[in-house]
């Protein structure tokens, strides 16, 4: 039987650097050459010689991404070549036209990118250097990626964004960081210099740079950890906030995971959906407050915690959530009572989606009762003390306890394995 040959790529995706053509190994240079059509930014095609390149040359319209698919087929005839910075899978082109046309379909030829060049000038281990993007996104998800004694590499979107990173970092107390900006990498007009972020002194950059931050925190500066339970004071709060450590058991029970998409129902200040999503770039969430007011807050928060991605929705629920996309997970902090709610968010989860709801009030907690004797799940009181003054002497001071019901939707059970269970925790 003779084997089957699978059809070549048909796109071939080349990384080029800044320094153009003379830059670019043999391989790419000869795809180059072959191509009948060459798409890319200005920018890139403008780095091609024309005696070397003849194919016609197609400008990326804006936006870009949902012209992707029109563009492939109208060239789908041709040898068809994608010119990208420096590694297309790193924050590139790449990525898209995989999605786009299948992995299958699409050659990749890298270069090095800008993450290796700066973290060779610079003597970091890539592994140990966190990379943040600003291209086309703000500059406050750089708060998330702040933490004493770390270094980030922040891929700028131009030449204000090195005076912009100073700004943020000052603000966020980080003032003290030095910051190195590296501008043309890669070529013989490769420049580079530094500053600390507080005393930041310098003009505009060369618009294709990156800014390498070794990160200090300032003294007195509010110190935020990598976990959830953040402290209170992190949070502009009208007192509508889900305390530090009964927080940290909610996200607990939560378990967000990389890709995973939450609701937080009732989100007051914002804090668990912000704190969801600092537990992975990658991770998203959709806030549900039908205050004006707190939703506008939430928004404040999320930014200047580094999650400006939050998505804020107004409205009282269960009605606002009508149009959001499938959760991997549900918060419900207020609003328990609320005809139809719980109804809606359990009807929402997919099987093995996760549903937790804390309450205060004696009426809340007969609701989650009643839904923990029909579903299973984990029914707990949490109850903190603080130490304060009494006089001369030190005593507790009580917080309301908090109940808490958390659940995971039952997954349907495998035709024929119906006589099969899952064992309880501990057991074989």
């Amino acid at each position: 039987m003779t084997p089957t040959i699978p059809a070549p790529p048909q796109v071939t995706v080349v990384g080029i650097g800044a320094d153009g053509w003379p830059g670019l190994p043999e391989t790419s240079r000869a795809v180059l050459r072959a191509a009948g059509a060459v798409i890319g930014g200005p920018r890139q095609l403008a780095l091609l010689p024309d005696t070397e390149c003849a194919g016609e040359r197609v400008a990326w319209p804006s936006p870009l991404r949902p012209a992707v698919p029109g563009l492939l087929a109208r060239y789908a005839d041709r040898r068809l070549a994608v010119l990208a910075s420096g590694d297309p899978l790193f924050y590139g082109i790449g990525r898209t036209l995989i999605e786009t046309a299948g992995a299958g379909a699409i050659r990749v030829l890298p270069h090095p990118s800008s993450l290796s060049y700066a973290c060779a000038r610079l003597g970091w281990p890539v592994e140990e250097t966190e990379t943040v993007t600003l291209v086309g996104r703000p500059a406050d998800r750089l708060a998330a990626a702040l933490h004493d004694g770390r270094r980030v590499l922040v891929l700028s979107a131009g030449a204000h964004t090195p005076a912009e990173v100073a700004a943020l970092l000052t603000d966020r107390g980080y003032g003290p960081s030095r910051l190195t900006v590296l501008a043309q990498l890669g070529t013989e007009a490769e420049t580079a210099y530094e500053g600390v972020a507080e005393a930041w002194d310098h003009g505009p950059a060369d618009p294709l740079n990156v800014i390498a931050v070794d990160c200090r925190r300032a003294p007195g500066a509010l110190r935020l950890g990598a976990v959830p339970g953040l402290p209170d004071a992190a949070y502009d709060s009208d007192g509508q906030l889900t305390k530090r450590h009964v927080r940290a058991a909610t996200l607990a029970a939560l378990a967000p995971a990389p890709g995973e998409l939450l609701w937080d129902v009732g989100g007051g200040s914002g804090s668990i959906g912000v704190e969801w999503l600092r537990t992975h770039p990658s991770c998203r969430a959709y806030a549900v407050e039908r205050d004006p007011e707190r939703a506008a807050r939430i928004g404040r928060n999320a930014a200047r915690l580094g999650v400006p991605q939050l998505t804020v929705v107004t409205g009282p629920a269960p009605d606002a959530l009508a149009d959001l996309p499938t959760p991997d997970a549900v918060f419900v902090g207020g609003g328990l009572t609320a005809p139809g709610l719980l109804d809606r968010c359990w009807a929402a989860l997919p099987p093995g989606g996760r549903l937790v709801a804390n309450t205060v009030t004696l009426e809340s907690e007969a609701l989650l009762a009643d839904w923990y004797r029909r579903h299973g799940g984990d029914l707990v009181k949490l109850a903190v003390a603080h130490a304060v003054p009494v006089g001369g002497f030190t005593g507790w001071r009580q917080a309301m306890p908090v109940t808490q019901w958390s659940v995971t939707k039952p997954v349907a059970a495998v035709p024929g394995c119906e006589n099969l269970r899952t064992p309880e925790a501990g057991q074989p």
